[in-house]
């Protein structure tokens, strides 16, 4: 008998993603899997707004607190757990439910998407020429050997992988590129909001962060090493709380920044689900809104 498709709830932060997950878990005797890159991380619990357990409501949960803090994040390591926990779930005659908004780990796990190798002394020797020559003259070389990557990207960081792809495969970085093809059947539904009620709704989000402890959650992670992770240092909120322990902000001042940010995270992910065709859109207030996803996930 053929496994049932995955489903994949995503949509901007602050959506009630996590929440619909759990419910559709329980109308369908699911299990879900976090898609969250930054809930990956053990200990940032506060500024990610990560389920708790009484939340989960008996539901398992799965790629939850699963690095440190100074680990570094990736795509490819979650495509394959994923993956590996989807077809677990289905084996044990369960329904996989994805929740998350780190739009390209959900295409990681739904999609067909292949990922070049790394080498660190190529990636190490690349990192040495950008501080020597500056970006432009990768950029520059980057534009000779792959035009469509040059196009597309504009920070060093990404400069470099894509060159580091370029000499380590001999394929173009954009080669790579993801191709809307699921790798095994899917449903994904999104959440569909209104922007001045998010935008608000984020607002309070955040306060309720500061009230709860972020600043103190920042500092055991700071101690733990958070600083020295390339990803985890860059999570929202806990960048701009790291300067409040600096003194080179107040609380007051990190919040609003954290706001900000948070909002310009929010209209990037609208614009990355919104371009996927494939998504089934819910209005995120609802009241029937569980029903219509069950229906949908039927």
């Amino acid at each position: 008998m053929a496994a049932p498709p995955v489903i994949a709830v995503v949509g901007p932060t602050g959506s009630g993603k996590s929440d619909l997950a759990v419910s559709l878990a329980l109308a369908l005797d699911g299990e879900v899997i976090n898609a969250d890159a930054m809930q990956f991380y053990r200990g940032m619990d506060i500024g990610t707004a990560k389920i708790t357990l009484g939340e989960r409501r008996g539901v398992p949960h799965h790629l939850l607190d699963i690095l440190d803090v100074t680990q570094e994040a990736s795509v490819s390591d979650f495509q394959h757990q994923a993956r590996e926990t989807i077809n677990a779930i289905h084996a044990r005659g369960k329904r996989a439910i994805l929740a998350g908004g780190s739009g390209l780990y959900v295409r990681a796990a739904l999609d067909v998407l292949e990922f070049p190798g790394t080498d660190p002394a190529l990636r190490e020797r690349l990192e040495a020429e950008h501080a020597e020559v500056g970006t432009g003259q990768l950029l520059a070389r980057l534009r000779a050997v792959d035009p469509v990557s040059a196009d597309r990207v504009s920070d060093a960081r990404r400069i470099i992988r894509a060159l580091e792809v370029q000499e380590l495969t001999g394929r173009p970085f954009s080669s790579y590129m993801p191709r809307r093809e699921y790798h095994q059947p899917a449903i994904q539904v999104g959440l569909g909001v209104d922007r001045e009620v998010l935008r608000e709704r984020l607002a309070a989000r955040v306060h309720r962060m500061v009230d709860a402890g972020l600043l103190g959650e920042v500092r055991r992670l700071d101690a733990r090493g958070l600083r020295r992770g390339k990803t985890a240092s860059r999570a929202l909120g806990y960048s701009q709380f790291l300067r409040v322990i600096d003194g080179s902000a107040t609380v007051q001042d990190a919040a609003e920044q954290t706001i900000v940010a948070t909002r310009q995270f929010a209209r990037r992910q609208l614009t990355w689900f919104r371009a996927d065709p494939r998504i089934a859109w819910l209005d995120w207030q609802d009241p029937e809104l569980t029903g219509k996803a069950v229906e949908l996930c039927r």
